[in-house]
């Protein structure tokens, strides 16, 4: 995997692990969501997955800085 992979890996990685952080924010406020068909989402479950999805980004973006020791964290 080249240098570029590399960056364009960790930046979509960087961009998904904020997109998680927003929606965590989100259900942390009270936000609901709804399946198409009007059924509520479990919110709590939701919340681990989220959790667990941040976690696994954390992980995965130190790898690939760690891959990158060149490079400024």
């Amino acid at each position: 995997m080249s240098a570029q992979d590399n960056d364009a890996e960790l930046e979509r990685f960087k961009a998904q692990r904020v997109t998680a952080l927003f929606r965590l924010d989100l259900i942390e406020k009270g936000a609901q969501i709804n399946y198409e068909d009007g059924t509520p989402v479990d919110m709590a479950s939701e919340k681990a997955r989220l959790q667990e999805v941040v976690a696994d980004m954390d992980r995965r973006i130190a790898w690939i800085e760690a891959k990158s020791p060149d490079k400024p964290h």
